[in-house]
């Protein structure tokens, strides 16, 4: 088994931990936000446009050009379709297959697209490699937060899944320093091959990393594996297996399984108009909105076309418009490690909060300098600062944060489905952005910008009337949150009285024992 494997080899607790983010969840994000960017700043150079004419806006003017640019999207947004289908499979092969199988299964996939990418001379060919690939890392993006949250412990989980959102903009500053270094070769393929190529290099470690390590344990509880999910428990938080802080967590989970509508799946959760004691359709809106929050308050707006809006927005010169746009996504991947430090400190709520208004204010003032004539140099600075200062508080709350949040409010047994389908729907509206940004900036202009001011004003409203704080709380324990309060206006205020640390695992199971006990009471007093 994999867990005796890992112990065998000296690895656990901590040390288990690192080599799980080292080993799988670095990898896998690198690879989601180096290929997430990786096409669009190399559909600017001759030798690409050459190998493939029908998406050349090069060379092309006029309505050819416009024809030509929205084919040249599609192509691009082909990778987030792929993704979206791939979160999407989650749901049926996520809980069958378990968390290893799945992130294994993705990276066998973005291996197959990457050879297609990068061979391809034919853009029939980069359109399925661009699928395969997306629906390899949209798989990544469901199956790795969950295996990671599952593992960790209540006090370090949020650190430990921040961590997503950091080595994914560590992929999109390496890709467009990689791109733009490349554009420096001669003219040959190479100059967009090599660098498609490198994306091999995380998807080959996790292939290789993925059976080294245990299996979650919450799964290997849900599949009745319980002796395995005691040797894994026992490795990743680095205890005796016979230890009492082992017992008491199985039993807590098997508890919150045994209380939970297992034969339920998400469909019939959503569609079913009957009684919803746990709340789940409450907490699937939640997860919903805050993936549509992550992508519609302009975070991929700047991501992916951050050096068009510096050239043909604030009329830079195409290299400047490269450096700083590399910039200024290095300068977001240092910001990650804000939410890194506050996660576990400051709590989900006050990040999101923080996060949301801060956005705000960024695309309101993006929107002002708009405005302004192309010639009016103060109102382009202006804008580039406020493009950093975006690049400041998006990774805050929204860059790892929500990924975080979506497995954390999940039930047990609807875990993986809730994350495929609120990821799917984050696909969706990326592959949005992707497709209607280059249409919309030409026509809205600095109107677009005022879209995204709204949504991001919404994100701290519905933040601190509708979402419960999960910091420090035992995952099982959550449940009784959307159960217990009388309403749903009090979840939020039921999730701040819940008991934080590591004690809650046996203080749910003596809770729940207690609370049968006393039914059980209640209902010999009642037939007396």
């Amino acid at each position: 088994m994999a867990p005796s494997r890992v112990q065998a080899k000296g690895l656990t607790g901590r040390a288990l931990h690192q080599v799980q983010i080292a080993l799988i969840v670095a990898p896998a994000f690198v690879c989601f936000g180096y290929n997430q960017s990786g096409v669009g700043p190399l559909a600017t150079l001759q030798s690409w446009v050459h190998t493939f004419p029908a998406i050349d806006t090069i060379n092309t003017t006029g309505d050819l050009k416009s024809h030509q640019s929205t084919r040249q999207g599609a192509v691009v947004a082909s990778f987030q379709i792929g993704a979206l289908l791939g979160a999407l499979s989650c749901m049926l092969i996520g809980d069958r297959f378990g968390r290893r199988r799945t992130v294994f299964l993705g990276s066998i996939l973005t291996l197959i697209g990457q050879v297609l990418q990068v061979s391809a001379s034919q853009l029939v060919q980069m359109v399925i490699g661009r699928l395969i690939l997306g629906a390899g890392v949209g798989q990544f993006s469901v199956a790795v937060p969950v295996w990671l949250a599952e593992c960790s412990e209540a006090k370090n989980r949020g650190q430990h899944v921040i961590l997503t959102g950091v080595f994914m903009c560590l992929g999109y500053a390496l890709c467009n320093w990689i791109d733009f270094a490349f554009t420096f070769m001669p003219y040959s393929t190479l100059q967009w091959r090599i660098p498609l190529a490198l994306s091999f290099l995380p998807s080959v470690m996790v292939a290789g990393s993925v059976f080294c390590l245990p299996e979650s344990p919450r799964w290997l509880i849900s599949v009745n594996r319980t002796s395995e999910a005691v040797a894994a428990l026992a490795a990743y938080k680095g205890l005796d297996p016979d230890d009492e802080a082992i017992a008491a967590e199985i039993s807590g989970v098997q508890s919150a399984l045994e209380t939970s509508v297992r034969q339920v799946s998400l469909l019939g959760v959503l569609f079913n108009r009957g009684d919803d004691p746990d709340r789940l359709r409450y907490r699937f809106l939640l997860c919903f909105f805050l993936q549509f929050f992550q992508q519609m308050c302009g975070g991929n707006l700047i991501s992916v076309y951050v050096s068009t809006i510096f050239a043909e927005n604030l009329h830079m010169s195409a290299a400047l418009a490269k450096i700083l746009a590399a910039c200024a996504l290095t300068w977001k991947f240092f910001c990650c490690f804000i939410a890194f430090y506050c996660i576990d400190r400051l709590g989900r709520r006050t990040v999101f909060i923080i996060s949301g208004t801060g956005m705000c204010v960024c695309m309101t003032v993006m929107a002002i300098t708009s405005s302004f004539p192309s010639t009016n140099q103060g109102a382009s600075i202006t804008a580039a600062t406020f493009i950093f200062l975006f690049n400041f508080f998006y990774p805050i709350g929204f860059l790892g944060g929500n990924f975080l949040y979506c497995t954390e409010v999940a039930p047990i047994h609807l875990r993986t489905a809730m994350s495929a389908v609120s990821t799917a729907n984050h696909w969706l509206w990326n592959f949005v952005v992707v497709m209607v940004t280059p249409v919309a900036l030409d026509t809205l202009g600095y109107r677009y910008y005022v879209m995204y001011a709204v949504i991001s004003a919404c994100i701290p409203i519905s933040v601190a009337l509708f979402y419960p704080e999960t910091m420090n709380r035992n995952l099982e324990l959550l449940d009784h949150a959307f159960r217990d309060a009388p309403t749903p206006w009090q979840i939020v205020s039921m999730a701040r009285s819940l008991p934080q640390g590591e004690v809650t695992e046996a203080e749910l199971y003596q809770r729940d024992q207690l609370k049968e006990q006393s039914e059980g009471s209640f209902e010999q007093k009642e037939h007396v």
